[in-house]
């Protein structure tokens, strides 16, 4: 089957970032990339992705033993128990980790920097009981959202590094066409915040190196191609996270901020198959964690 149009948005263009040594302190000698996907409920899945007749409790552990991470999106529309988050940690095996989507009373506001008591909230609602489970947490905003500067670096000098002793790593998606620009990119850099890297439609893809891990939301399956993703773009994806985990960039996806100087590092990275071809996004995840 032939590879999906890959068109890129009109407000960026394509180019290679010039990378320097990492400074010693942020050197990392192993990177990993996990390949997941979007919850574990669904229940065309049912029949895709888990056993027939496997009991809905097993779920998790079943994801877990096929997959290296999962999106939770439930937590961006209510709070969850400490219990529930540990329960979650138990269900699944060493180095797999829940990205955490954040409270959409943290993101969906007129003035960000107002969000502080709604960021605590979440943080403290029971996360840290995911342990070494943590992975990233997604911070998205609406496509409405508008890149005001002073208000969205007031927003990010709230997203502290570390809650109960854990660090955090936090992740940005920005969907507005007016976050496309170098200021934004700083901005994420200086307070070592990832930008999605969004493979959509309609979102520009923020393809720029901003932090110590990339994030990558793949959005553009289809529930007609068995892999979610054609095998061809799955092969092109996977070169594309082995160069950002080998401290680069791909040379091929676009960049807001063309010949910004990054520091050469291994990055773990984080690619989920997440809305178009949600049927099959178990197999796209499992496709592209195959290959890398």
């Amino acid at each position: 089957m032939a590879s999906m149009n890959l068109a890129l948005p009109s407000c960026i263009t394509t180019a290679a970032e010039q990378f320097l040594p990492a400074r010693e302190a942020f050197l990392t000698t192993h990177a990993t990339i996990r390949a997941g996907i979007g919850g574990w409920v669904f229940d065309a899945w049912n029949e895709s992705f888990y056993p027939a007749k496997m009991p809905k409790t097993k779920h998790l552990q079943y994801a877990g033993s096929q997959l290296r991470a999962i999106e939770v999106n439930g937590t961006y529309y209510g709070s969850q128990k400490p219990a529930t988050f540990a329960k979650w940690a138990a269900d699944v095996p060493d180095g797999f980790v829940f990205s955490l989507k954040a409270s959409r009373y943290c993101t969906n506001r007129k003035v960000l920097a107002e969000s502080e008591p709604s960021i605590t909230k979440f943080l403290t609602q029971g996360i840290t009981e995911l342990g070494d489970r943590l992975g990233p947490i997604l911070w998205q905003f609406m496509p409405t959202k508008k890149f005001k500067p002073d208000d969205f670096a007031a927003f990010l000098a709230l997203l502290p590094e570390k809650q109960d002793g854990i660090a955090l790593r936090h992740v940005v998606e920005a969907r507005h066409e007016s976050f496309c620009t170098p200021e934004f990119i700083e901005l994420l850099a200086k307070h070592n915040v990832a930008a999605v890297c969004a493979d959509h439609e309609s979102y520009p893809m923020l393809a720029d190196v901003t932090s110590d891990f990339v994030y990558a939301r793949l959005q553009r399956g289809s529930d007609d191609i068995a892999t979610c993703y054609p095998p061809d773009d799955i092969d092109l994806w996977a070169k594309r996270l082995k160069t950002y985990a080998g401290g680069g960039a791909p040379s091929d996806l676009p960049l807001i901020a063309a010949g910004r100087s990054v520091e050469k590092q291994p990055r773990d990275v984080f690619a989920f198959f997440i809305t178009g071809g949600k049927v099959n996004a178990p197999a796209g995840a499992m496709a592209l964690q195959q290959r890398v």
